[in-house]
């Protein structure tokens, strides 16, 4: 029987099929079969994510055979892209025609539609999730058919699929909005953690992009900051201090060790005390726990699934690593997240239910609105998200 597990290596599933799609026709056609025989179908990229998206006893589909840049339009700054595509190859190949992402994540290993299913995002005040520079999409759907969506044309869809979770259908590619490409400057220093709260709303207003990590049992907030440069790239890289390089370059970082992780986003205003109680919390009751505290930026965005929707936000993570038992020390930092209006990213660990969900999200009844009326029979649904719909 064919078996997947997750990049962590915590989540598995044994299905009845591991498919990998080469075209759009198979996507199509492999849609519909499921849906006709009354069977699950799920798709996955790199795996990267923590939340239990993927699994199911059914089918599980390989999109990565969908890679690579279909067409670039420096003019209009956006280009259409495989929906397999991992992050970290379009750098290159936008860059050729002289085009960028905005913005990233520190890790890039995850495929382009997998990070946009769940909202993936790196940090800056101004600037929003991968899920926000989707401007088109094509999708096949349950009844076999290739639809493509955008502001005008099937703009319910498209706002449904900016951040989808994988259960609309098999999203083949999506077109993206852009910007040219441009070199960055990072720079990183140390300072109190007190400091870097009382002084963050400030760095995260003065810089394109701004994050610190403060690990437990420390003062210190490990701060970097990152923002355009004319200067020309410096090779090799710099591991510590300063990094200058193209955008695609700087921006993401080297994460080999397996953890699992939470992350909630909260309103930009109230970061500050959600740390502070964070902290407090590693400080009297979690001392063992030694990984990292992580705090980013999210800027305003109007996806209906995002963290960020309708409201400036910042996020915290917590890590623990895969050989421990998360479920305490996350529980815990949950409650907190809660308390500060939390919203928790699509693709890490949280244990909330439809009720929570729909409490969070203004727009939690459109989405699965469009979701059920292109796939009414809950093909593209698993376990996981039959627990949480309406």
């Amino acid at each position: 029987m064919p078996s997947w597990r997750n990049w962590s290596g915590k989540l598995a599933s044994k299905p009845q099929r591991l498919l990998h799609l080469y075209s759009e026709t198979q996507a199509a056609a492999l849609a519909q079969s499921a849906a006709l025989q009354g069977q699950r179908i799920r798709a996955v990229g790199a795996g990267h994510s923590h939340q239990s998206l993927v699994q199911n006893q059914d089918l599980i589909v390989d999109l990565l055979g969908l890679s690579g840049v279909i067409s670039s339009d420096p003019q209009a700054h956006s280009a259409w892209v495989w929906g397999g595509s991992r992050i970290y190859t379009l750098g290159t190949a936008l860059a050729a025609s002289g085009l960028a992402l905005s913005n990233q994540g520190d890790i890039d290993q995850q495929t382009i539609c997998g990070a946009t299913a769940t909202g993936t995002h790196g940090t800056g005040a101004q600037l929003g999730s991968l899920s926000s520079r989707v401007i088109g999409a094509r999708i096949a759907l349950a009844n076999g058919e290739l639809v493509d969506c955008g502001p005008g044309q099937e703009a319910d869809l498209w706002q449904a699929c900016r951040l989808h979770l994988g259960a609309l259908g098999l999203i083949t590619r999506v077109r993206l909005a852009l910007e040219p490409s441009y070199c960055l400057l990072e720079q990183r220093l140390e300072i109190p953690l007190e400091q870097a709260l009382a002084d963050i709303q400030s760095m995260m207003a003065n810089n394109r992009h701004c994050e610190f990590f403060w690990y437990p049992q420390t003062d210190q907030a490990h701060i970097k900051l990152t923002n355009k440069t004319d200067r020309p790239p410096v090779y090799p890289l710099a591991e510590e201090g300063e990094r200058c390089g193209w955008s695609h370059e700087v921006l993401p970082n080297h994460r080999p060790i397996r953890h699992t992780e939470m992350e909630y986003s909260v309103p930009a205003d109230q970061g500050p005390a959600c740390m502070q109680a964070i902290q407090g919390l590693l400080t009297k009751q979690f001392r063992e726990v030694r990984w990292p505290v992580e705090y980013r930026a999210l800027g305003q965005e109007d996806v209906w699934l995002s963290t960020a929707c309708d409201r400036p936000t910042v996020t915290i993570s917590v890590h623990q690593g895969v050989e421990e038992d998360e479920g305490p020390y996350f529980r815990a930092c949950e409650e907190i997240f809660l308390a500060f209006q939390g919203r928790p990213h699509w693709g890490k660990v949280n244990y909330l239910g439809g009720k929570e969900f729909a409490a969070l999200y203004p727009k939690w009844s459109d989405w699965w609105a469009v979701r059920d009326r292109v796939d009414p029979k809950g093909a593209f649904l698993n376990p996981y998200l039959e627990s949480i719909r309406p």
